[in-house]
């Protein structure tokens, strides 16, 4: 069965046919390291997870190259340096705030189960890049500087007689709604209301750069041209794969499109655009002012990263997802299950029947339920689960790390459970229920059976 995944821009499920089937490249929107992430966040870290770990099962991991970037200079990194550390110089305190916010990013994302993309650029690291396709843009005329600005017009790219795509094309959206329904930023300098910027003047103390087309004040990138120049870096003019959120169809990956396609004279910059769908909590958007925003760090107090993959992974990736305490203590109770089964089995070949529903545009709730038919076929599903980034431990590590987040005793379960044992054998049932009921209390369920007793902690 061939890969097949949905085209954002021609909208429609098509097979996956890789420029070149020895290099494999997608690019995905990373993190703009100013605060942790959150669950919102996640959703696109594990879904092009799984579909990185697919294209190096079919092509083999040689052959695949992932590059998800980092985004380290923004107005928002700026505001956040400045409020926690108001002594400090603001490009020493933004420094340290980008390296303990991307460290916290790893170390979550780790968590979830995600392998480290091939490339991980900043953005700081490729101010070059940037400049030449900003100049080459300017050259091309399709921007232009004014008052130490430089920007991009849309109109300069439609009104171009080539072979270049049409602004708009991605989000499905023509200038003239463009104009009506995003709030544009007004400016006396701007020839027209949809240009958006490509460099702009920093203010005093601000990160700064040398600035391209004759200006002489330094400044510093926009947030669109960043993401070009990295894919470009890493990727080529020309590659596979571009996704992230559907948030970031419009503006930002309509104007990296136009960036990228002017810069160059190509007709694409990536073969297929994919993008996951929204995230909700209990029903609602998630705010701040809701009190449901909720990051991947404070989840990971409670809940393994491996329960928060599978919550997420049980709904298609392109359909918006409801995020509820009842899902994911259903899916703490299926990889208890699966960990019982599989951590501990040598694992074979992925099973066909899992495999294949994530070649039709990565249907990973139809590969789930696959897995639950996998139970009498323990090496089978080892493999199956592996592929999908579970069974990173142990299960006598899963159980461990169980009873640490639930603050059970481990010692003081084992010596109730010996006290209960000695009461059931001299036919003290009253005692025994007893013991029972406290184990109960404490969060932890019992099983009998012919072998003995076997207890774990209730979900």
């Amino acid at each position: 069965m061939e890969l097949r995944l949905y085209d954002t821009l021609t909208k429609e499920k098509r097979p996956f046919v890789p420029l070149d089937a020895k290099n494999v490249r997608m690019y995905v929107c990373g993190p703009t390291v100013y605060d942790f992430a959150h669950i919102g966040n996640a959703r696109p870290v594990i879904v092009f997870d799984v579909l990185f770990r697919l294209l190096r099962h079919t092509y083999g991991e040689a052959h695949v190259k992932y590059v998800r970037n980092i985004t380290d200079v923004d107005d928002k990194i700026n505001d956040r340096a400045a409020r926690d550390f108001p002594g400090l110089p603001l490009n020493e305190a933004i420094r340290k705030v980008t390296e303990q916010t991307g460290k916290q990013f790893h170390a979550d994302v780790d968590a979830l189960g995600a392998l480290r993309p091939s490339v991980e650029p900043r953005a700081t690291e490729h101010i070059a890049e940037m400049r030449e396709i900003i100049e080459r843009l300017i050259a091309g005329g399709f921007a232009y500087a004014a008052e130490d600005h430089v920007l991009f017009s849309p109109q300069a790219m439609n009104a171009a007689n080539s072979s270049l795509p049409r602004y708009g094309a991605l989000s499905n959206r023509s200038l003239d709604e463009m104009i009506a329904g995003a709030r544009v930023d007004v400016a006396p300098y701007k020839k027209g209301n949809t240009d958006f910027v490509l460099w702009k003047p920093s203010k005093p103390g601000e990160p700064s750069w040398p600035s391209p087309a004759g200006i002489k004040a330094e400044g510093r990138p926009g947030w669109h041209i960043e993401c070009s120049a990295m894919a470009w870096k890493h990727l080529g003019e020309h590659f596979d794969i571009h996704g992230g959120g559907i948030d970031l169809v419009f503006p930002h990956h309509e104007n990296e499109v136009a960036q990228t396609c002017c810069a160059f004279h190509r007709e694409r910059m990536a073969n297929y655009w994919m993008h996951n769908g929204f995230l909700q909590v209990e029903s609602e958007k998630m705010s701040k002012s809701l009190g449901n925003f909720i990051t991947i760090h404070e989840l990971l107090k409670d809940w393994p990263g491996e329960v928060l993959r599978l919550n997420m992974l049980k709904t298609h990736y392109r359909s918006p997802i409801d995020w509820t305490m009842k899902s994911l203590e259903e899916s703490a109770r299926t990889l208890d299950d699966w960990y019982r089964v599989a951590a501990d089995v040598v694992p074979g070949e992925p099973a066909a029947s899992v495999v294949e529903p994530l070649l039709d545009d990565l249907n990973t709730p139809l590969a789930i339920a696959a897995l639950h038919g996998l139970r009498s076929e323990a090496a089978a599903l080892s493999g199956s689960l592996r592929l999908l980034g579970f069974l990173a431990e142990s299960a006598a590590q899963w159980e461990s790390r169980k009873q640490q987040a639930s603050g059970v005793d481990a010692a003081e379960v084992e010596r109730l459970l010996a006290e209960r044992t000695a009461a059931r054998a001299r036919k003290d049932f009253k005692e025994s229920d007893r013991i029972r009921d406290l184990l109960a209390a404490m969060g932890v369920a019992i099983k009998d059976s012919k072998d003995g007793t076997t207890w774990e902690v209730a979900r």
